[in-house]
């Protein structure tokens, strides 16, 4: 088992040690060739004979070495082990590469998305793909060690759901054993949470996949994203806003993150509109913005409901949210519903909107009124929502949440300009997944044993 890493050799001065990684680039100086090997966490010279003339870059190799310092006019101060370098004592060739489609040494950003995705395990080779995805991994890390110091609980929610109203085109996936019924992926864990206040677990959390057809564009991921899902029972708003702005301060500032205001600025969603002309704006002066400084902001106070291209009503971001308390009486009344305000938070940085959530509706005369508002019918209710409106007539906490979004804000910390650049393995712009053929046909017998037929 491979026990040192290469950024450790720093510390091995004067001593042998066995390196297993990736030949980053070759220099043949006839009788000297240095190499750079290459592993995940960096890069180190090595230095050997002409034994070495067999290796080709991207080749897979075992080296045994000497550890020794670099003359001080040669040490390389823009890597982490640039202060040493290995002399080989014996080496072996464990996997040979062809030569790779496209070049590694570079950021990528100049390379066509396809060939990129196409062969996204050589990509993710690349520096700053690798380090993204170091990143990313000690981003939830940290979130983990703060929620769990809150103590929040870790719940996993199903992925094979019903469909729900969350504003976006879902997957469907058939079901085998009840030919003509489908299962959705859920587009957020939305009722689940809901239904686990009402179970009793008061803090809930999860790093949740969610799935949506829409779409894409460059703060929005084809298909498939990642959340980090929250609720708590017994808060209000300001709870909710301030745990998670604690969460945020605290993440971002152990990733060596400059935030730019703390606490963080609130606008009203009509200060917003007023001042930015949107609901999502990036706060940072043009320096800030080229030393990737993190601007956080909350707009709060949106409207409930908007107007359907019909003439009826819709939600603006959430249908469980609860209107703000001095609008409760007029919802359930359904009187001056274009004025009715909710409990729904935003929380914007550099420009995304990198988290929403709200308080609410714990009351099933309160959820119920909002459906009907949108022009559901009493039986569409009972038979799209009646779990909830059952659920909450057992004792449900007051209860909210938020969602914020792990892609987005990991964008924001690196400076990236895509979510692509910080999800491993994302789909293209046409939809299709990186490395693997899908979307793809579906074998007939699989369609048989569906009880599906494609009209061509």
């Amino acid at each position: 088992m491979k026990t040192l890493f290469i950024d450790q050799t720093v510390d091995k001065v004067g001593q042998e040690v066995k390196l297993y990684g990736w030949v980053d680039s070759i220099r043949n100086h006839k009788k000297i060739i240095f190499l750079d090997l290459r592993d995940r966490s960096g890069v180190v010279q090595v230095v050997g004979d002409e034994k070495l003339t067999n290796i080709s870059t991207e080749d897979v190799v075992y080296i045994k070495g000497l550890v020794k310092k670099r003359p001080d006019k040669l040490v390389n101060p823009k890597i982490k082990t640039g202060t040493v370098e290995v002399e080989i004592k014996d080496f072996k060739i464990l996997g040979k590469s062809k030569t790779p489609p496209m070049p590694i040494n570079t950021a990528g950003y100049e390379i066509d998305e396809e060939i990129r995705q196409k062969y996204r395990y050589l990509d993710l080779r690349r520096r700053r793909l690798t380090n993204n995805i170091v990143i990313r991994s000690q981003f939830i890390q940290f979130i983990r060690e703060f929620l769990f110091a809150k103590k929040f609980i870790e719940i996993e929610t199903p992925i094979l759901t019903e469909s729900t109203p969350e504003g976006a085109r879902d997957f469907l996936v058939p079901s085998r054993l009840q030919p003509g019924n489908f299962y959705a992926l859920p587009q957020s864990p939305q009722q689940y949470k809901q239904l686990l206040m009402v179970a009793g677990f008061e803090r809930y959390f999860q790093i949740a996949r969610c799935f949506r057809d829409e779409d894409p564009r460059a703060d929005r991921a084809y298909g498939e994203f990642t959340q980090l899902d929250m609720e708590m029972s017994f808060v209000q708003r300001e709870d909710v806003m301030a745990i998670t702005e604690a969460l945020m301060i605290d993440v971002f500032e152990k990733m060596e993150a400059k935030i730019q205001k703390k606490p963080f600025p609130v606008f009203t969603y009509e200060e917003a509109m007023k001042k930015f002309g949107a609901d999502k704006f990036d706060l940072r002066t043009e320096d800030e913005k080229k030393q990737n400084i993190q601007a956080f902001a909350w707009v709060v106070d949106f409207p409930f409901f908007e107007k359907t291209p019909e003439g009826g009503w819709t939600f603006t971001h959430n249908p469980f949210s609860a209107a703000k308390p001095e609008f409760k009486e007029q919802l359930l009344k359904k009187e001056n519903i274009g004025e009715i305000l909710t409990t729904q938070y935003d929380l914007v940085c550099n420009g995304y909107e990198v988290g929403g959530g709200s308080i609410r509706s714990h009351e099933a005369n309160v959820l119920e009124t909002v459906f009907e508002i949108m022009g559901y019918s009493k039986e569409q209710i009972r038979e799209q929502f009646g779990h909830m409106l059952e659920a909450f007539s057992y004792g449900a906490p007051p209860h909210g949440g938020i969602a914020p979004g792990i892609d987005r804000l990991l964008t924001c910390l690196t400076g990236e300009k895509s979510l692509r650049e910080v999800i491993p393995f994302p789909m293209t712009a046409g939809g299709k997944t990186a490395v693997m053929n899908a979307p793809s046909a579906a074998r007939p017998k699989q369609l048989k044993e569906l009880g599906i037929k494609i009209n061509k």
